[in-house]
């Protein structure tokens, strides 16, 4: 029996835990979410994203941008070997070439929280339905079969193209922690954005929605845009 001047609880969950995420394969249209191959995965995104041209793409993380291939191997090999991170590779579908990476991490199976992370999308990956259908098929994964019921998405609060594609993808904003880290010598403002698993039916409907092959006319364009998809809903 609850009396009036007992203190305001949250409500009762289920408190079985969630999975932890292992390397699998999630296959869409567009794109394989893989596991790592350590030396197939650095020769191809090296290539992909080396040179000054493509410094900005790293502006952002943690690590790089890379001298050589080995580097670039080195830091793949230490996220492979990481107990608290599970890197993935975001393949083509058609040519099979590594366009890209993600890793599930901040893992709190107890909780039910994840967090997807350390992304780099290739030029080629960037601003494409592959793009979308990769950051879809990896939530998806996570609330469908691991069971988790939040599911995050931090960045730099600088960091204005990351913002933004959070929000495109349903993520909401909550809020800046300031003075959150340090970043290579640099203090970083972290601004957080989650799905929790009441938002998720929404969020997944506008996702297969924006990712049906109707919604694209002949020339690749979409009808739809997946933020008013997902208002419509």
């Amino acid at each position: 029996m609850t009396r009036a001047d007992d203190p305001p609880l949250g409500p009762v969950v289920d408190a079985a835990p969630a999975r932890r995420p292992e390397p699998v394969t999630l296959a869409g249209r567009h794109v394989v979410v893989a596991p790592v191959e350590p030396a197939k995965d650095a020769a191809e995104l090296f290539a992909a994203t080396s040179g000054p041209e493509h410094a900005r793409l790293f502006a952002y993380l943690f690590t790089g941008p890379f001298a050589d291939e080995a580097a670039f191997r080195a830091d793949i090999d230490a996220s492979v070997a990481s107990p608290d991170v599970v890197p993935l590779a975001i393949r083509d579908a058609r040519s099979g070439r590594t366009v890209g990476r993600a890793s599930y991490m901040r893992i709190e199976p107890r909780h039910r929280v994840v967090e997807v992370g350390s992304i780099l999308f290739t030029p080629a990956l960037q601003r494409t339905p592959a793009a979308t259908e990769a950051m879809y098929l990896m939530a998806r994964h996570a609330f469908e079969d691991l069971g988790y019921r939040r599911y995050e998405w931090k960045c730099d609060a600088l960091n204005a193209p990351s913002r933004a594609a959070a929000a495109r993808f349903g993520f909401r904003f909550e809020g800046v922690f300031a003075k959150h880290m340090i970043v290579r010598g640099r203090s970083r403002d972290t601004a957080w954005f989650a799905i929790t698993d009441d938002d998720w039916p929404r969020v997944m409907a506008a996702f297969e929605r924006w990712l049906d092959p109707a919604n694209f006319g002949p020339d690749g364009a979409q009808k739809r845009r997946l933020d008013d998809i997902r208002a419509a809903l």
